[in-house]
Order: C-alpha cells, then sequence, then structure tokens
C-alpha cells in the first residue's frame, strides 16, 4: 500500500511529441533498408537509398531535443546519479539484448564459422566489450566494426558519451554559449564531410572519431532548437512529414559532391524537420501506426544488425540473384519488425518497467526520509 501511494505523489511525465515517434519509427526502418541495399548494392550511386546512414544523425538531433525537454528543468535536482540510472534504465536493455543476439549469429551462423578462428577467450573478451560499450575493433571479417557483434552499437557508445556530458555541463550551457558551441561543431563537422567525402564514418575503429563530430553537432543542435523554442506551428501531419523526412534518404548519391550534400541535409534540413515535427498537428487518425512506429524504433535499430552478418554471408556464399532477392529482402524486414515489436512487448518495456517503478520507488522513500530527519 506504502509503495503505491508513494508511487501516486511523483510528478507525471512530460507529454509526448508524438510526430517525433513516428518520424523515429520510420528512420530505424530507412536503417534497415539501407543496410540491406549496401550488401547487395556496393555502389551507393545505384542504391536508391543511398543516404540511409544519416537517419543517425536524425535521431542524435531528436536525442538532443527530446534530453533537453525532458531534463533540463529537473536535472540540478535529481542529480547526476539519479539521472544516469535513468539513461540506463532506457538504454541498456537493449544493448545487452542485441550483444546476445550478436554472440548467437557470432556462434551460430550457417555461412561462416567465425568462433573457429577468434576461440573461446577472444569471443568471450568480443561479448564482454559489446555488453559494456567498450570498443573493440578486432574482427577484420567485420571490417574492424567498433562493436563486432552488433554493429549500431557504435551511436549508442557516443549516446552515452552525449547524455553523459549534458548531466555535466552541457545542462549548464546559457543560451549564448550554446550557439557558440554549436558553430564549433559544425566547423568540425564540416572537415570531417569534406576529408572523407561523407557523414559515413563512426562505426569503425578508422573512423572513430567522425561519430564524435556527428554526434556533436546533431545532439547540441537538438538542444538549441528546443531552448530556443523553434518549434514551428504548423498543419502537416504523420504521413507529410514522414514523406519529408523520407526525401533526405532518397537524394541522388554524387560522389564528387555528397560531402556538400551530406552536410546539407544534417546541419539544416534535419533540425528543420525536428522543428517542424514538434510542431505538427497530430490527427487520432493515425494514432495506433504512430505509437506502433515509436515502440519499434529503438528495438529495431538495436536487433536487427546481428542478423544483417548472416544475410552478408549468404549473400557471399549462395550468390543469390536479384529477383530472389527482391522478395527476400521485404520479407526479411517485416520478419525483423515484427522481432523488434516482440522484443520491445516481452522483453524491453518489461524490464525498463520494472527497474523504473524500483527507482521511482528508492527515490520517494529517500526523500520522505530526508524530510523526516
Amino acid at each position: 500500500m506504502k509503495d503505491r501511494i508513494i508511487k501516486s505523489n511523483l510528478l507525471k511525465s512530460k507529454p509526448h511529441f508524438e510526430i517525433l515517434d513516428g518520424l523515429r519509427g520510420l528512420a530505424a526502418i530507412v536503417v534497415v533498408i539501407f543496410h540491406f541495399m549496401e550488401i547487395i548494392i556496393t555502389d551507393f550511386s545505384e542504391n536508391f537509398i543511398s543516404h540511409g546512414y544519416l537517419a543517425v544523425d536524425f535521431f542524435f538531433c531528436l536525442s538532443g531535443f527530446v534530453v533537453a525537454y525532458a531534463y533540463d528543468n529537473r536535472i540540478a535536482g535529481m542529480g547526476l546519479k539519479t539521472f544516469i540510472k535513468l539513461r540506463l534504465i532506457r538504454l541498456q536493455p537493449l544493448v545487452i539484448i542485441g550483444s546476445v543476439l550478436g554472440l548467437l549469429t557470432f556462434l551460430f551462423d550457417p555461412y561462416s564459422n567465425l568462433y573457429a578462428i577468434y576461440g573461446f577467450k577472444e569471443t568471450a573478451l568480443i561479448f564482454i566489450t559489446s555488453t559494456f560499450l567498450i570498443p573493440y575493433p578486432v574482427v577484420s571479417e567485420r571490417y574492424f566494426n567498433l562493436f563486432n557483434l552488433n554493429a549500431p552499437s557504435w551511436s549508442l557508445f557516443w549516446e552515452y558519451f552525449a547524455n553523459l556530458v549534458y548531466a555535466t555541463v552541457l545542462f549548464k550551457a546559457t543560451k549564448k554559449v550554446l550557439p557558440i558551441l554549436v558553430f564549433f561543431a559544425a566547423v568540425i563537422l564540416i572537415y570531417v564531410s569534406w576529408n572523407s567525402g561523407s557523414l559515413l564514418g563512426g562505426w569503425s575503429g578508422g573512423t572513430f572519431f567522425d561519430g564524435l563530430a556527428r554526434i556533436s553537432y546533431s545532439f547540441l543542435m537538438g538542444m538549441l532548437i528546443l531552448r530556443s523554442n523553434w518549434i514551428f506551428k504548423n498543419k502537416l501531419g504523420l504521413l507529410s512529414m514522414s514523406a519529408l523526412l523520407l526525401l533526405a534518404f532518397l537524394v541522388p548519391y554524387n560522389q564528387h559532391w555528397n560531402w556538400l550534400v551530406d552536410l546539407l541535409i544534417v546541419v539544416l534540413y534535419f533540425p528543420l524537420l525536428v522543428s517542424l515535427g514538434a510542431g505538427a498537428i497530430f490527427t487520432d487518425k493515425y494514432t495506433k501506426l504512430n505509437k506502433f512506429s515509436g515502440k519499434i524504433s529503438y528495438p529495431l535499430y538495436m536487433t536487427h544488425y546481428p542478423f544483417m552478418w548472416i544475410f552478408a554471408n549468404f549473400v557471399i556464399t549462395e550468390k543469390p540473384s536479384i529477383a530472389l532477392l527482391s522478395w527476400v529482402i521485404p520479407i526479411s524486414v517485416i520478419l525483423l519488425i515484427s522481432f523488434a515489436y516482440l522484443v520491445f512487448k516481452f522483453l524491453d518495456f518489461p524490464i525498463r518497467h520494472y527497474f523504473t517503478d524500483k527507482l521511482k520507488v528508492s527515490s520517494a522513500r529517500q526523500k520522505l526520509t530526508n524530510e523526516n530527519l
């Protein structure tokens, strides 16, 4: 009874920006499709979704916006320890789930036997570093990914980094300081894109610091949008906003100018979409679709790639025809989305709910204890 009373006295969470939730799910689906396509079509100029890798930068911008919205007014009161616990509860379960899936596909890939190459000790170390997000780019067969079992974890590494910097420094940044930080982050991002020819880096040992440049600009820009109240009220709904987001990923690839195209999308277009998405009118007509999209976004992003290694080895070994792949890939995308929903429903959400309730009760009890001292 006491626990229920304590929970009822806790402040309710802030309302969500519904359309941003839906856009996040769409971006996750784009990432999955892009990963399929880059395996079968290595020439980006022939890939219809050649800029799908920029979905990560959209995630980073959304993250800066949402974190600032959720914590700006209360992080000073809750303290660093509670903030870290909240972020771990939100993010870490799927990091672990993705690592377990990655281990299983590492061990039981029918088209590859990496375990025979790396053995028990190295495989165990690969799993441990993946679980705790410690970069360990040692598997040459997997292009020296920072996280050999679950490649997308590279962005979670930088997400944790950005969250820690936010909780210790950035939440104190004034309205005068934040634009300056955004400017310098943009300058660094411009150099990275020009030097590399794109903003595709960050996932491997050789492009490690590209990831820092990518999250620095987009996360800071998301914060700036929120704090500057650049939320543009508009009548664009979920479908219109989804179409605008898709345009960014469908821009044709031009090797000579791609560095500039990537910059324009990340520096200007994505912040505009976040501003519009936050101010767009949401209608009940698409409530179920939007909620589903939001629910599967993070699980889909964190569970799909272990299966991509099997698919890649299948393509290398079996050399399937385009006709075969034209139905294998769509069915696989549907299955991965379905699997992500099951992971959300039966693993991710229950785990987060359990630990969130425990944290709320613990915090409320501590507060009552301090008041009675």
